[in-house]
């Protein structure tokens, strides 16, 4: 026994199928966003987000932070106890960028050890009072805030949000270091 379909019922098919292949995305989409079904729900960044902290230009310094490049991410630390080891933890990071180190920029608040390679030393005016002690902000080009770290916080994870952030935001191609 074969079963016949006629031509209006092959037509009708494929107008369902078609239409099915359209809406179909829709409703499992939809059912993923209202169930929370297969989205996930780990944390991208390591830092805390902060979106509510004063641009560089605005902090409370002695002096500009000088030698800072148009498409320079900043990385940004206070420093008051053991400058020395804190600076140099920070300077091992910014080498194991690679190829993408003159991307970064760091600048040391505070303490009395010499600048490393690469490093700006800066001294607060006034201690503003969202800074702690041994503090770590990550600052993109615009001078924005993007994240803030507790102090003494792992380095590894410092280094995978800035891997991230300068992956995301490639440097333009005609831009020129100055």
């Amino acid at each position: 026994m074969t079963l016949r379909i006629s031509h209006a019922g092959r037509q009708r098919l494929k107008l369902l199928a078609l239409i099915g292949l359209f809406i179909g995305p829709l409703i499992v989409a939809w059912s993923m966003v209202e169930w929370r079904v297969g989205i996930p729900n780990e944390r991208v960044a390591n830092g805390r987000l902060m979106p509510a902290l004063p641009n560089l230009e605005e902090w409370p310094l002695s002096a500009p932070v000088p030698a800072v490049g148009t498409f320079d991410w900043v990385l940004a630390y206070d420093c008051e106890v053991d400058c020395l080891a804190v600076a140099d933890r920070w300077w091992r990071l910014h080498r194991a960028l690679g190829r993408e180190a003159p991307r970064l920029t760091r600048v040391r608040f505070g303490g009395q050890a010499d600048a490393l390679p690469g490093e700006v030393l800066s001294q607060w005016r006034v201690r503003p009072a969202w800074s702690r002690e041994d503090s770590l902000w990550l600052i993109d080009p615009e001078g924005r805030v993007v994240l803030s770290y507790r102090p003494h916080h792992e380095a590894e994870d410092v280094l995978e949000d800035l891997r991230h952030l300068l992956k995301m935001n490639p440097q333009p191609a005609l831009a020129t270091r100055e």
